[in-house]
């Protein structure tokens, strides 16, 4: 995965879904870094508003799993809530788990420029620290 930027995301095709990959110095940094790149697949989010505040734990697990739980929470938001994030700040917990924060908007408020994620997908699941820093790779099935 070549990098312009110490932290930043992109969005793939893949077949019949979306492949995203994102990068940052630390892992906290590239899962907000994913919550971006899930957005941006389906939401133009330019000139939103932030309406609300969201913050959630997440319980220990090793790192797929809490890469794999961030993502799942935004689908579950949109699904349930029809709410998306705006922004993201992720935090590790003493626990080994995570306190995720993030400004959020309702989808009303917002473009949708893609098909709405429906599922994260173990398939080809990434996510390691390199010597650049972390990085990740995520299927999505829309």
């Amino acid at each position: 995965m070549q990098r312009s930027t110490q932290r930043g995301h992109r969005s793939m095709p893949h077949t019949a879904d979306v492949r995203i990959e994102a990068w940052a110095p630390d892992r906290d940094g590239c899962l907000a870094e994913a919550v971006a790149a899930l957005v941006e697949t389906f939401a133009d989010t330019g000139g939103a508003r932030p309406q609300a505040d969201t913050e959630f734990d997440l319980p220990p697990g090793d790192d797929e799993d809490l890469l794999v739980g961030v993502l799942d929470e935004v689908i579950f938001r949109l699904d349930t809530e029809g709410t998306l994030p705006l922004d993201c700040d992720v935090r590790s917990t003493d626990d080994g788990g995570l306190r995720v924060h993030w400004r959020s908007t309702s989808t009303d408020a917002v473009e949708l420029v893609g098909a709405v994620p429906k599922a994260v997908s173990l398939h080809a699941l990434h996510i390691a620290p390199g010597s650049a820093g972390w990085s990740c790779a995520v299927t999505l099935d829309v």
